[in-house]
């Protein structure tokens, strides 16, 4: 009686896993012939297959390295020459769990060791050559929606099983049996690019990242030479939509309720006594599709023509079919009705405002070093559009306008909420942006590199307008204060923030940038009276430029001479107009009498003296040095991918099929 009572409550066994262990003890019942058969009829058990792996030792996983092997090469033949969906996804989900317990182990020479436990070495290059060749079969042929979902699941965990992608072997069968042709498929389709267009992107990213500054990468070339519209549009699409979201996202996050009088004076009371933190970003910031954004526009000069084109939001291809089996592997929370915009918000319809808005939230949340990483690949990535002279045509048309609501930091002199945005010309956007962030990081913790890559963008575009001729109307006065207060804290916080060669260079970009305007302003500011502004600023302002002399001058006899010299000699002109206009003014109010001179009274005095200003001429002020990301961003590119890796990595979700969703899945097909 006993007896029969423990054997009620033995647990049943599942099938396949009497297979799983039958093929690792070596059961001569491998060996015949309708085994395999019926192996991938049965559905997958990626989770026992991931805890046996995972409890095994290294020495006992080498062990079992020939049923590993063979359980490897019956996937791959199984995808090869069965017809039957069924097998093929259980073949796809086995592949996906083989992989992934064995990368968990953490090998002492991963890519290596893995590749010899999973396929062996003598037969790894011809049966990831049948792999990829499967993969980029069900990705490109009529396969339902779960087949192509477990086909880029399969790269996802093959391409981030390393942190350091340009160590990871297994790429190089990628890179000798090429997945391009199929990424471009699945972004040229719709349909496609609807169900996995996110998955495909970020997968392209990481092969465009693979040893790229050793060895020549077949993505980098094919990316760079390709000229499909169609597909590079599919790309533009995907960035968009997912950028779009993450924008909706943080608008969301920042309609709160109305707060009281006592509420707001709660607010500032905490934050005086209590210490001050970090707000954290209230989005996550997909950094793969950034990556993906800076990829295209760094290398494909085809793309900078799909940053303007206006797009209306995508909707489902197919809403009224089943759901598949196997989600995308990355997800995006997308709009539901639940959550719509924000009323007076409207987003931008094109990529390149879509980016503006969301440059402009990562551009004032750099309090930790990933967000720092973010806030620079943007600052990269605008830098190559404004290098780029048919982007700069397109940025500076007045026929080409569009709405792009950008955040601003809060502080107290101006209203938290801002006014809704107005159609201008891309550049106005471009220049709001930079000075919005000039003006909002002055702090000891200064950022002087992102500081400096911002400085380069405002300089590109005035190149851009001084080499064309191109008269911008923009409110010139506000990059003009920007400047001069970056100049002003370097002086006032000497103590603080002692000289550098990183601040002092950023000095002379800014001091060029005035010498450009003074040398070159006629010919395209917008109107002379702008011009006679740009004197009266730095009149006014004189005392900023005397107090960066003086510091200049205190530090040329030491280590910091030579830059110190140049910096002197870029200021040389700006102080010599208020040298000159000063005297001019002063001696106008004793002959007039008048204590007090209004700016239309200094504007008269400026323009009756212009004639005998005598000015130093600099060359090169329209010269900058082209972007290029090797050798100076190698490490942080190297760094960034790392991070895009470890987030995928952490993305990617095993879990068995539901066997009813699977079947009305492969029903619909």
């Amino acid at each position: 009686m006993s007896e029969r009572k423990s054997s009620e409550k033995r647990q049943l066994k599942e099938k396949l896993v009497t297979y799983y262990e039958q093929l690792f003890e070596g059961n001569e019942a491998i060996k015949k012939p309708r085994f395999w058969e019926e192996f991938f009829l049965l559905r997958a058990n990626v989770e026992y297959l991931s805890q046996y792996v995972n409890s095994l030792s290294r020495e006992a996983l080498i062990g079992i390295k020939k049923p590993l092997n063979l359980l490897f090469i019956q996937c791959v033949h199984t995808l090869q020459v069965d017809d039957n969906i069924i097998r093929d996804i259980n073949a796809l989900q086995t592949l996906c769990a083989l992989f992934r317990a064995v990368f968990q182990k953490r090998m002492a020479d991963l890519s290596f060791d893995a590749i010899d436990t999973i396929v062996g070495f003598d037969a790894a290059e011809s049966q990831m050559k049948n792999l990829v060749e499967c993969v980029s079969r069900f990705l490109m042929q009529d396969y339902p929606v779960s087949v192509k979902n477990l086909s880029l699941k399969v790269l996802l965990i093959v391409l981030t099983s390393d942190d350091n992608v340009s160590h990871n072997v297994l790429i190089e069968y990628l890179m000798l049996n090429s997945v391009f042709e199929a990424i471009i498929q699945i972004l040229s389709s719709p349909v496609s690019r609807d169900r996995h267009g996110y998955d495909a992107t970020v997968a392209l990213t990481l092969l465009l990242n693979y040893r790229k500054y050793e060895t020549a990468n077949p993505y980098v070339i094919k990316l760079s030479v390709l000229d499909d519209e169609i597909a590079v549009n599919g790309l533009g699409c995907v960035i968009s939509t997912v950028l779009s979201e993450y924008v909706r996202q943080y608008l969301l996050s920042e309609e709160q309720p109305a707060v009281g009088f006592f509420g707001q004076l709660t607010n500032i009371v905490s934050n005086i006594l209590l210490p001050s933190e970090a707000p954290h970003s209230t989005i996550r910031v997909c950094e793969g599709v950034l990556l993906a954004l800076y990829e295209a526009i760094h290398l494909n000069r085809n793309f900078v023509t799909v940053l303007t084109h206006t797009r209306l939001p995508s909707q489902p291809a197919t809403p009224t079919s089943p759901s598949p089996a196997v989600d995308r592997t990355l997800q995006v929370p997308f709009a539901v009705p639940e959550s719509p915009t924000p009323v007076g918000i409207k987003q931008p319809s094109n990529l390149m405002g879509t980016f503006l808005t969301l440059s402009s939230v990562l551009l004032q949340n750099i309090k930790d070093e990933r967000s720092l990483s973010h806030a620079k690949l943007c600052l990269i990535t605008l830098t190559c559009v404004v290098e780029d002279q048919h982007a700069c045509i397109f940025l500076h048309d007045s026929n080409i306008s569009f709405e792009v609501a950008l955040h601003k930091a809060t502080m107290l002199h101006r209203r938290v909420k801002d006014k809704l945005p107005q159609s201008r010309p891309l550049a106005c956007v471009i220049l709001d942006l930079m000075v919005e962030f000039l003006i909002s990081h002055l702090t000891k913790n200064f950022p002087c590199e992102l500081y400096s890559k911002s400085v380069g963008i405002v300089h590109r575009l005035l190149c851009y307008q001084k080499r064309c001729k191109t008269r911008l109307d923009y409110h010139w006065k506000g990059v003009w204060n920007a400047l001069m207060n970056i100049l002003k804290f370097f002086a006032s916080n000497e103590q603080v923030l002692p000289p550098t060669i990183a601040t002092l260079t950023l000095s002379i970009e800014v001091a060029r940038i005035f010498n450009l305007f003074i040398t070159y302003g006629d010919t395209f500011l917008p109107s002379p009276a702008i011009y006679d502004d740009l004197y009266y600023e730095l009149i006014r302002m004189r005392k900023v430029f005397d107090d960066i002399y003086i510091m200049a001058l205190k530090h040329s006899n030491g280590p910091l001479k030579e830059v110190c010299d140049r910096l002197i000699g870029n200021i040389v002109n700006i102080r010599a107009i208020s040298t000159h206009f000063v005297p001019k003014i002063d001696h106008w109010c004793t002959a007039n009498e008048i204590g007090s001179i209004t700016p239309d009274q200094v504007l008269d005095v400026v323009r009756s003296n212009y004639d005998s200003l005598t000015l130093k001429l600099i060359d090169g002020l329209d010269h900058y040095d082209r972007y290029t990301e090797k050798p100076k961003e190698t490490l942080f590119f190297t760094q960034l991918v790392r991070s895009v890796a470890q987030d995928v990595r952490g993305s990617v979700l095993l879990s068995r099929l539901e066997q009813m969703t699977l079947l009305s899945e492969l029903a619909a097909t």
